[in-house]
């Protein structure tokens, strides 16, 4: 059967994100519970969702998240590697596709003209992972280096549009945007364990809190 074509552009996938300016990484222990953080998120006015295929059931998770979320959302598949996971993933329905290295999904991605986001931390991994066809980086983990060493990634690469991903708080959050980060990517400081069975007015709280926080970078 012929895939239909992706109707998420790279370069809208950049822009959208740089207006959101907030990922949710949604990676839980439980199918039903990853479903519900992810709709309770949608539903806060949180736009683009990661879903991290290391959830249980997680083509599931994502067609019952695409069905559902509305047609605002744009509904993302993390921690794709192999080339059988790109396939595996649009099939779900995903519109884009994260990585945590630079795997050969990147490149699959890219000749599909899936938007992707790869993962990378070196400059040289930075550089390597634009050539291969990334629309954005995936600065990962980015607390590793936190944001001063995102403003040194930058510096020789500033049409490199970079996502800050791993262990971003709120206090965080605004310091990648100062720095320089077109979004950041949230999972545990946003969605807590609401996608292993949490408490999901909790993740509405936090989301709300990291909403407000976007908006303020925006004025």
């Amino acid at each position: 059967m012929m895939m239909q074509p992706n109707p998420l552009k790279p370069d809208d996938l950049v822009a959208g994100l740089r207006e959101a300016r907030l990922l949710a990484v949604i990676r839980g222990n439980d199918a039903d519970a990853s479903i519900a953080a992810a709709l309770a998120l949608a539903e806060e006015g949180v736009k683009y969702l990661e879903i991290a295929i290391t959830t249980p059931d997680a083509q599931r998770v994502i067609e019952t998240v695409c069905e559902h979320a509305g047609p605002e959302v744009v509904v993302g598949a993390g921690t794709v590697l192999t080339v059988d996971d790109v396939a595996a993933v649009l099939g779900a329905g995903a519109q884009f596709i994260l990585t945590p290295s630079l795997a050969p999904s990147v490149a699959e991605a890219a000749e599909r003209g899936v938007p992707v986001i790869a993962g990378a931390f070196t400059p040289s991994e930075c550089y390597r992972g634009m050539e291969l066809g990334a629309s954005a980086i995936k600065l990962f983990p980015a607390s590793a280096g936190g944001p001063d060493y995102l403003k040194a990634v930058r510096d020789p690469f500033p049409d490199i549009p970079f996502i800050a991903i791993g262990g971003v708080g709120q206090a965080e959050a605004t310091e990648y945007w100062r720095r320089g980060a077109l979004a950041v990517g949230v999972g545990g400081p946003l969605v807590g364990d609401a996608a292993s069975g949490g408490n999901l007015a909790e993740l509405r709280s936090r989301a709300r809190a990291y909403l407000q926080l976007a908006a303020d970078s925006r004025g």
